[in-house]
């Protein structure tokens, strides 16, 4: 039996999968580093951090498995998006990554609106935000000038440990198209938005696709990783990119759900025609010439993590849902909008922040834990709606991440979507996709999407209860009034933060 390796780069932890021809996991692996939050709406990790996570971790999964170094063919990635890895002249990181749910950039972003007006959705697809890659550079350049005269290039997360993995530096499609520097339609750095602000071409990396070959292991990568040094690398892509491949998101009228830190309802899009005109994300799909149309919520797992760290502190997540099952739909009068960090669809707002509405002496903890549930998912249906307005239909959503592994949350993701969701089998979301990628990069299927016939194992499939779904209606048009309701009292307050 032959084997490939999907490596998952995200934001709390690097997880690590060996899949086999079959499409089934044969192991898995998972290493933790820390993440910082030095001032409100910062978050940053060390780059090398990842590649040290990742190497023990690739490790583990290869002693821990018993399989022979030389069955295992190829390797791909899958990664958190956005971040920023400043690399000096010996490609070395010069500080750490400011990551995706960074926030810190509202001014920049407001720059890059003033320099490139329309031009910006034209060519990027996609608005200013304080997520993406390009607003940190200007951070950067502006605040830290010192250290921005030592930069040389820029990578992203999951390509600089890639980098460190091979020893050749590219970045896939689908992760540039998170930079905003991307012309998404035409697969090139567009030459009107880094003249705009003044950034060469050779401070960005060559451009691959997400199947595409970058290289086989250094002697050094597979001596600490166990794995031969004739392993194929391949590029890999974007988490949400990758999460799509491995739900079988390849083709139109397929849409994902995916509840990790953060959350996305994602759908399949065959070409670039489409135009949300900012509503929504619009990227390069890590399957080659695809596309797809994205909705973020930024705290969605997030949230959930929150609230368990908060008031609960070293339980389970079952014991910390434990009881939900009995509270009918709305908590009892109880919302929770997940807006910790800001929000990103549809209220691009860095400043907005959470709220729990409604509350009543009456509430348990399990009404809090379930209004969580509740609100995340609200937020998320936010998406649904933009994409129902426009014309998609939407009727089957595969869940994947953190909500698809409680069965309350799956009926839940069915009530207030009004669709059918379904469950994997073999769900391993980002991951998955990335092994999928090495699969068809070995040759081992003629497509990507014949791979998904056989890696994709579909499970349980939940339906919308009428009357719950009903309910969740009109609660989702009450959640849509608490954004505006307390959108000033949060800028008053913004001030006061630390």
């Amino acid at each position: 039996m032959k084997y490939v390796i999907g490596v998952d780069l995200g934001t709390s932890a690097v997880k690590t999968l060996l899949v086999a021809q079959d499409g089934t996991v044969k192991a898995e692996s998972t290493r933790e580093y820390p993440l910082y939050h030095d001032k409100s709406g910062w978050s940053e990790q060390n780059a090398d951090d990842w590649v040290e996570g990742t190497l023990g971790s690739l490790n583990d999964l290869l002693s821990g498995s018993g399989v022979n170094p030389q069955d295992i063919e190829g390797i791909s990635f899958s990664g958190q998006m956005h971040g920023l890895v400043l690399l000096d002249e010996n490609h070395k990181p010069i500080r750490r990554a400011i990551l995706w749910n960074d926030t810190r950039t509202t001014e920049q972003c407001r720059e890059i609106e003033r320099k490139l007006e329309d031009t910006l959705l034209s060519i990027t697809r996609n608005p200013a935000l304080e997520g993406f890659t390009l607003p940190k550079i200007l951070w950067v350049r502006e605040h830290e000038p010192n250290i921005f005269r030592q930069a040389v290039r820029f990578l992203l997360p999951k390509d600089y440990v890639r980098y460190r993995l091979t020893g050749e530096i590219h970045v896939d499609l689908s992760d540039a198209a998170g930079t905003l520097m991307l012309d998404v339609a035409n697969k090139r750095w567009s030459p009107e938005v880094l003249s705009a602000f003044e950034i060469s071409f050779g401070f960005c990396p060559p451009l691959i696709e997400a199947g595409g070959l970058a290289g086989t292991l250094t002697s050094e990568a597979a001596s600490l990783t166990g794995l031969s040094q004739a392993t194929k690398v391949f590029a890999g892509g974007a988490d949400n990119a990758c999460g799509a491949v491995g739900a079988g998101i390849l083709s139109p009228g397929h849409t994902l759900c995916s509840i990790g830190t953060s959350g996305v309802i994602l759908t399949y899009e065959e070409d670039a025609g489409s135009d949300y005109k900012g509503q929504v994300h619009f990227f390069n799909h890590a399957k080659a010439d695809a596309f797809y149309a994205m909705g973020v919520t930024l705290a969605a797992g997030y949230s959930l993590s929150w609230f368990r760290h908060t008031f609960a502190k070293g339980e389970s997540y079952d014991s910390l849902l434990q009881g939900v099952e009995h509270i009918s739909p709305g908590a009892e009068g109880l919302l929770f909008t997940p807006y910790l960090v800001g929000e990103r669809t549809p209220h691009a707002d860095s400043v907005i922040r959470g709220s729990f509405i409604g509350i009543d002496g009456s509430h348990t903890r399990a009404h809090f834990a379930r209004a969580v549930m509740e609100g995340i998912t609200f937020s998320l249906n936010e998406s649904v709606d933009i994409f129902r307005a426009v014309g998609k239909q939407i009727d089957t959503i595969v869940s994947i991440g953190g909500g698809a592994k409680n069965p309350v949350w799956l009926q839940m993701q069915a009530d207030i979507f009004r669709a059918d969701v379904v469950a994997l089998e073999n769900e391993q979301g980002p991951g998955l996709g990335a092994a999928m990628l090495a699969a068809a990069g070995c040759g081992w299927f003629p497509s990507l999407d014949a791979c998904g016939e056989v890696f994709v194992k579909k499970a349980k499939v939940y339906t919308p209860n009428e009357k719950a779904s009903q309910r969740y209606g009109q609660l989702f048009r009450i959640y849509q009034q608490i954004y505006y309701q307390t959108k000033a009292v949060n800028q008053s307050l913004q001030s006061f933060r630390s």
